[in-house]
């Protein structure tokens, strides 16, 4: 199955009693960087099924979790995907659409593309984050999160 040209950012987050929310950051196997899980769609996924595939695959969190899509969108050079040699040679930039996801279980199941994860709160998670993309839709989840809870 094919690579599709875009990417995605899921931020898996527990809220507590207290209305303070926690955010699950995994660390990559291959690089020495903290990130939320991430991936790129398949054949003719939509942002969303990708997204709920990539949070299953990655970190275990069944594909009915509570799904919010965040408005923060990124741009990712194509250069940085050994695929980009099947979306063409116009193809230069790829789109990042980021997701919130609400985990009920702590327990998560890792795949090999990361060693380690942690529950983090919201300033710990964000100095961790190796890019900015990241640290934007960890943001606005997290302000979406508070807005929310203050009602």
């Amino acid at each position: 199955m094919s690579r599709a040209a875009f990417q995605v950012l899921v931020i898996p987050f527990q809220v507590d009693t207290n209305g303070e929310p926690r955010y699950l950051l995994l660390k990559r196997s291959d690089k020495n960087v903290w990130q939320g899980i991430a991936g790129g769609g398949e054949g003719d996924e939509e942002p969303e099924q990708t997204a709920r595939r990539e949070a299953l695959e990655e970190a275990g969190i069944p594909k009915d979790a509570c799904l919010m899509r965040l408005d923060s969108l990124a741009s990712i050079p194509a250069k940085h995907f050994a695929e980009r040699h099947l979306w063409g040679d116009d193809i230069f930039v790829i789109p990042e659409f980021s997701f919130g996801v609400e985990v009920q279980n702590k327990e998560v199941c890792l795949s090999g593309e990361h060693s380690t994860c942690e529950w983090l709160d919201y300033e710990t998670a964000r100095s961790r984050l190796a890019w900015d993309s990241n640290r934007t839709a960890l943001w606005e989840l997290h302000s979406r999160l508070l807005a929310r809870h203050a009602l």
